[in-house]
């Protein structure tokens, strides 16, 4: 990791760690009538598969709240109530016996009744996240600021604050969500100047794929490389099983959790492809969802750079001359078919989880998987040729230009 990561005090949701050094956990939310018990534990154990550490549910009327009740405890992962407007909703909630609220500063208003809810969450130890949106700031900050502004959305979150500390309530994260990336990203490093409370990220609003994934990457990503956030949700347009895929891989790739499923890089293809390497990477990728493999898997076009190139995988695989070369860690190991490329990394991913890297290699004649790989290369660049751009003849006159002859 080449950043440091802020530190801020720790809460827990449920028995999730949140804030502190404690992983950076991943978020979404149901789409379902949370009245709906078994269509909403459904998904909850759906994104629960998907890598989600905490899952939200609305909680906007009574029927929801009589729901929460039965869906904790038979929930896989902690749950956080979704509040608005009702105020009388987050206390149903509490009663339920949620792992925490979701409050929404713009919505709920009045002091009273902010600390009437915090009150009995700190009775509870149940922790509370100050919600600020940008859609629904307190008109009366958006007319002080002049507009949606990142100073607007701290100080919203800075009166919550203080209506908490005036009960005495401290378990707290915060979010200054947006749908705008810069102002965010600008929320979220004011914010983190003036409170050491954990940080929820999210570009709120971004929308379908995958342009809503960008969106949420850029704005999520941009602060998690600056050491900014604690627990992380992607707010797309979408199955909120692509929120929860979505957040894991991106603490995956960013070295921030502990990988759990396959990391699959492949070639962007060129002149010498011996393959349709999206058609194959596409493949792959479908037959490796599921599958709990934490390697790192590559898909090349040839034999040509590809084994050099993806040498730092785990597992990879090159076409050449009509069928595969298998290599592990950068090492040719074995010659595969065209047509069984993907099922061949499949079985030596499943045995290099199982058995490691050293007996897999073991197992087979690398020298003989080296001398097949190294005639298919010098076919391809007899065929494609060594200079295919004429560089050589081109230097020359380069030179020429440059000296002026």
């Amino acid at each position: 990791m080449t950043f440091e990561r802020r530190v801020t005090k720790q809460i827990h949701v449920g028995k999730v760690p949140v804030g502190g050094l404690s992983p950076i956990s991943v978020q979404s939310m149901t789409i379902t009538k949370t009245a709906d018990v078994e269509g909403t534990l459904q998904q909850i154990y759906a994104l629960a598969a998907a890598g989600c550490d905490i899952v939200r549910c609305t909680c906007n009327e009574a029927e929801a709240a009589e729901g929460l009740a039965q869906i904790v405890p038979r929930s896989p992962v902690p749950i956080i109530a979704d509040i608005h407007h009702q105020y009388k909703m987050a206390l149903a909630a509490l009663e339920a016996g949620v792992h925490g609220l979701r409050l929404n500063p713009g919505n709920i208003r009045r002091p009273e009744h902010i600390k009437a809810v915090a009150s009995e969450a700190r009775d509870r130890k149940v922790p509370i996240r100050i919600g600020v949106n940008g859609g629904s700031l307190d008109p009366a900050l958006y007319e002080k600021h002049g507009g949606l502004t990142a100073e607007a959305m701290v100080e919203s979150a800075l009166q919550e604050i203080a209506y908490f500390q005036e009960v005495d309530f401290d378990l707290i994260k915060i979010s200054v969500k947006a749908s705008n990336v810069p102002l965010m990203v600008e929320a979220y490093r004011q914010l983190s100047e003036v409170t050491d409370y954990p940080l929820h990220l999210g570009v709120t609003e971004a929308g379908p794929l995958p342009g809503g994934l960008l969106k949420a990457t850029a704005g999520i990503g941009a602060l998690l490389l600056e050491g900014i956030g604690d627990t992380i949700r992607y707010s797309l347009t979408a199955d909120p099983v692509e929120e929860a895929r979505a957040g894991r891989q991106l603490l995956e790739a960013l070295g921030l959790r502990e990988r759990k499923n396959v990391d699959l890089i492949a070639c962007p293809s060129c002149g010498r492809a011996e393959i349709d390497v999206i058609e194959v990477a596409n493949r792959a990728q479908l037959a490796f969802a599921d599958k709990k493999i934490p390697l790192q898997i590559a898909v090349m076009g040839c034999v040509v750079n590809g084994p050099g190139e993806a040498r730092e995988a785990d597992l990879g695989i090159a076409a050449g001359n009509k069928r595969g070369h298998l290599f592990v860690k950068g090492r040719n190991v074995a010659v595969v078919p065209e047509s069984e490329m993907v099922e061949a990394l499949v079985d030596w991913a499943t045995y290099i989880n199982e058995h490691g890297v050293d007996a897999a290699i073991a197992r087979v004649d690398t020298a003989l998987a080296e001398r097949e790989a190294t005639k298919d290369r010098n076919a391809l660049l007899q065929e494609k040729g060594d200079d295919a751009n004429h560089a050589n003849e081109k230097i020359v006159e380069i030179r020429k230009t440059i000296s002026g002859n």
